[in-house]
């Protein structure tokens, strides 16, 4: 008899998604019967899947992001409630042998409520037991109140509280359920009966981990379809640069990208996910909504990303260097990880200017 697997992910990035559809194409169908739960099924990502769809609700990304950018909690009971609750909806109907949840809190309760095992994707420098334990401060609101030396000063000393606050609707949704805590923000993050942690091991190594945590590693993905019309048109005198800021990065630094790309002796490909118009592109500069990132970055000089895992780790698996605009706190940590070792170059993508971009080396 197959196994069922139901792959559950919030919608709060393209990144979440796709790290599961990877995941479930890799499985044999004829051992595995798989199920997907997200808010939308986007046929860039799913495309020619096979996947059993069920719909469900979704933190909304532009809430998220909203959210991040001021320091707000993305989750209050009300929601996790619910969340709960159309969990256990969808595991009556599925009836999964095991649930893999990407960034989907609610699992944490749900999952052990039901009695089903619950394996948790998420990355390794979020976990309580990475090797290297700083936090970067990241842009929040109290940055540009205090300056960034003042706030570097004392974000060390508050940030316990912080994601003890940020943890604590989860903590009170168990309770309700008649379960114990699970600490704070790093702990909640990687609560499950399994760990996966998407990254390299000799990227974001971790110390005395429990058996139940393990590295998966980078986990690829990139859109499919045919390549735009300028693909194989491209200058072969001069260094190719790409750049994307994804689902989840400042769209608003892309134009001051393109403006200092402009600029150089190179070849620009952007890909802006759809998420913003270039009208005026300069003559070296070419745009996409979409590109494969992974033949991008083979080609490329360069990768300038939004500093998070899945783009960077793109660039990195083809051997190529990234300078990464990083705003949210998942990316500076992300990134932090690539600096230190070498492979690329950290940024605030608040303080971005073509000119400093133009000017980094």
């Amino acid at each position: 008899m197959k196994k069922k697997i139901l792959l559950f992910s919030e919608g709060v990035t393209l990144s979440q998604v796709v790290r599961l559809v990877t995941l479930g194409r890799s499985l044999d169908p004829a051992r595995y019967d798989v199920t997907f739960a997200c808010s939308e099924f986007d046929e860039l990502a799913f495309g020619g899947t096979s996947f059993r769809r069920r719909l469900v609700h979704s933190l909304d990304p532009k809430a998220v992001h909203r959210a991040l950018r001021q320091g707000r909690r993305l989750y209050d009971r009300k929601t996790l409630l619910a969340q709960v609750e159309e969990d256990l909806a969808v595991f009556d109907e599925v009836r999964p042998d095991v649930v893999v949840g990407d960034f989907r809190w609610s699992l944490a309760v749900s999952a052990p409520v039901h009695g089903v095992p619950h394996a948790a994707l998420i990355n390794a420098y979020w976990s309580p037991y990475a090797t290297t334990r700083t936090f970067p401060v990241p842009d929040h609101p109290i940055v540009r109140l205090l300056g960034e030396a003042m706030t570097a000063k004392y974000f060390p000393v508050a940030l316990p509280r912080v994601f003890e606050h940020f943890a604590a609707p989860l903590n009170e949704v168990r309770k309700v359920h008649g379960l114990p805590p699970v600490g704070s923000l790093l702990e909640v993050l990687t609560h499950g009966d399994h760990v996966l942690y998407a990254d390299p091991p000799e990227l974001v190594p971790t110390t005395s981990a429990p058996a139940n945590h393990e590295h998966l590693g980078y986990v690829p993905w990139a859109p499919g379809g045919p390549l735009p019309g300028f693909w194989n048109d491209l200058p072969a005198d001069r260094p190719v640069v790409y750049a994307t800021v994804g689902s989840s990065g400042d769209v608003d630094t892309l134009p001051l990208v393109v403006e200092a790309l402009g600029g150089l002796p190179v070849t620009a490909l952007v890909a802006t996910a759809g998420r913003k118009t270039l009208p005026r592109l300069p003559a070296n500069v070419y745009a996409a909504d979409f590109l494969p990132g992974d033949l991008a970055a083979r080609r490329s000089a360069l990768v300038i990303s939004n500093g998070g895992s899945s783009t960077s780790y793109q660039a990195l698996a083809e051997g190529v260097p990234v300078l990464g605009l990083a705003s949210n706190l998942d990316q500076y940590l992300a990134m932090a990880a690539i600096e230190a070792s070498g492979a690329g170059q950290l940024a605030r993508a608040r303080l971005a200017t073509a000119p400093s971009l133009r000017a980094t080396r």
